[in-house]
């Protein structure tokens, strides 16, 4: 039944591509806010595919994608379909599709134990033991939220731009808020990885450890922890995913 119809629905953007059993097509995404089943239609009238998978982490959003695309086989993930990995997590209908699919994507492209570092609207640390299962996570604020809300609180500090500092001493008010977002921003990562690394059982000699969302590549620059930055992955989740019920 494919090609395969992909759709990655995430608070700020929903991406979409078209993928053959083996690789992911080009990708497309549209702003989450607004989403119409018009502007769904529109964006995949050319396209050709047999079958779709939805991951979402907005339920409204997810009931519409589900109702556009209802005359095909249509697959939403969750922990109550077969992913192709072991669930070791007291509540595992409480995990969120899009950190499944990175999780199945982790355990097919790397070694465990392993950890997925996503960084978007929130930052997600998803965690495979070296038994293959996936054991649970930490939650925190992703950084354009963290950075939003200084100047939506305050009344002097600007909306800032996130790229890499030209130090951490800033020299003016936008370099300061940017040096206080990048650095910290690394310091809470590589603290929490340093505290997953003492945890997790054979993580201590050998974790991997891949980053993606929005802010992986900047972030990611300034830590050696981080083995490989995956820009694609959830998508790559969804492919494995959609490649397991559909073939």
């Amino acid at each position: 039944m494919g090609p395969y119809l992909l759709i990655d629905n995430s608070n700020s953007f929903t991406k979409f591509t078209v993928s053959a059993e083996d690789q992911l097509g080009p990708v497309s995404s549209l702003p989450t806010r607004g989403l119409s089943a018009d502007a769904l239609r529109s964006l995949v009238s050319d396209w050709t595919f047999g079958s779709v998978v939805v991951c979402s982490v907005v339920p409204q959003t997810a009931a519409l994608l589900v109702q556009t695309f209802a005359h095909l086989p249509l697959l939403q993930v969750s922990s109550s379909i077969d992913l192709g990995i072991g669930i070791d997590y007291p509540a595992p209908e409480s995990i969120g599709a899009d950190r499944l699919a990175n999780a199945v994507a982790a355990l097919a492209l790397f070694k465990t134990p392993a950890v997925v570092v996503d960084f978007g609207t929130a930052l997600t640390f998803d965690i495979l033991s070296r038994e293959r299962n996936y054991v649970g996570g930490v939650i925190a604020p992703g950084l354009e939220a963290m950075t939003n809300y200084l100047h939506e609180r305050t009344a002097l500090l600007p909306k800032i731009t996130l790229l890499e500092p030209p130090s951490v001493i800033g020299k003016s008010t936008e370099h300061a808020m940017l040096a206080g977002a990048v650095y910290g921003y690394r310091g809470l990562v590589r603290e929490i990885l340093a505290e997953i690394r003492r945890t997790l059982p054979g993580a201590a000699e050998d974790l991997r450890v891949v980053a993606t969302g929005g802010y992986a590549e900047l972030i990611a620059a300034g830590l050696p922890e981080i083995s490989s930055v995956h820009p694609a992955l959830t998508l790559e989740g969804l492919r494995l995913i959609a490649k397991r019920h559909f073939n």
